[in-house]
């Protein structure tokens, strides 16, 4: 026959295992946690994205799968124009392996003040907004791989680091898995 206060000890000593490992994926899943745009609210010097992305604005950039292994390289030589709050960003891409692409994208500024865009390979519409320095950017993109399209989600953040440079890292996702990360350093000319 058992003791019954070893029985007690024992059910509290499981009990408390059971709570600090609920504790710590608690931690865990809050860790991973993903930034919001409010949390860049007061940081200098504002990401104005008309202002930034009018003229000229060349990038370097690299895809890495969800392992961080760079799978491509690229360039980006942009046009942006803006009439009034109607913007057309027209992206010139050329691939480490030769491939050229091109995205034209068609920005309006909301009375709130956040942008609404679309283009040719991007399925429904973009939503992005502005805070501080960042600018975060999430929509749908129609990837062809492999002849075959396959819809991705972007949660693509954009950082202002001062007057003529931007970085900006872009999570790519399929059924809510990341799929890899697109990296790219800005430069307005």
């Amino acid at each position: 026959m058992k003791h019954p206060q070893l029985t007690v000890s024992a059910r509290c000593t499981r009990g408390l295992a059971r709570l600090a490992a609920a504790c710590a994926l608690t931690g865990l899943l809050c860790g991973c946690a993903a930034p919001k745009l409010g949390d860049y609210a007061g940081e200098l010097p504002a990401f104005d994205l008309q202002q930034y992305f009018n003229g000229r604005v060349l990038a370097q950039g690299m895809f890495s799968d969800r392992n961080g292994r760079v799978l491509r390289r690229f360039t980006v030589t942009m046009d942006c124009r803006w009439l009034g709050d109607n913007g057309t960003l027209d992206e010139q891409f050329v691939y480490n392996d030769g491939e050229r692409q091109r995205r034209v994208w068609r920005l309006v500024k909301q009375a709130d003040g956040s942008f609404i865009g679309s283009a040719d390979d991007v399925l429904g519409q973009a939503v992005g907004a502005t805070a501080g320095a960042a600018f975060n950017w999430r929509y749908t993109l129609k990837l062809p791989v492999d002849g075959a399209v396959y819809e991705v989600q972007f949660d693509d953040w954009m950082h202002r680091i001062d007057s003529r440079n931007v970085i900006n890292k872009a999570v790519m996702r399929k059924f809510g898995f990341a799929l890899g990360e697109v990296t790219l350093a800005f430069q307005k000319e």
